[in-house]
């Protein structure tokens, strides 16, 4: 079973996605997958049509925080699908932290504040874990410089 929830009409956040989701994710009309595990590539099958997956290398560490810069990429990506009506799923290894974080990150762009972003993340999706300090840290930066582009 697929472990993902939804957001938003246009976004929605999960846990890892391997081949055995394909079927399911297909039926789901995903327009845009976005990836935000580092340590390993998306599954080969969801770099074929008909989906259409970014890859964005991350980490969620202390040591290793996500940057603005890796959060504004799936930004620029996902702004053009929601525009035209479309869904994206965004996703990490627990889809608790770093697919939060760009999900937060997402819905900053569509005019949420940073406090609005993490409480509907909170409520739509339990394992989300945004407060986490330096993901919080993450997500407030961004928001700044959402604001300031």
């Amino acid at each position: 079973m697929i472990d993902i929830s939804k957001v938003t009409d246009y976004l929605y956040v999960g846990s890892r996605i391997g081949q055995e989701h394909a079927e399911e994710l297909k039926m789901l009309n995903f327009n845009l997958i976005i990836s935000m595990i580092g340590q390993m590539p998306p599954d080969e099958i969801y770099t074929l049509p008909p989906f259409k997956t970014l890859w964005i290398k991350t980490y969620d560490t202390f040591f290793t925080p996500i940057s603005v810069k890796k959060l504004h990429i799936g930004v620029e990506a996902a702004l053009p699908i929601i525009k035209n009506k479309g869904k994206v799923l965004v996703f990490c290894q627990q889809g608790k932290r770093r697919s939060v974080a760009m999900a937060a990150a997402i819905l900053i762009s569509m005019g949420y504040t940073c406090d609005q972003a993490i409480d509907l993340l909170t409520t739509a999706r339990k394992a989300a874990d945004p407060r986490r300090w330096y993901i919080h840290r993450q997500i407030k930066a961004y928001e700044k410089y959402w604001q300031k582009r």
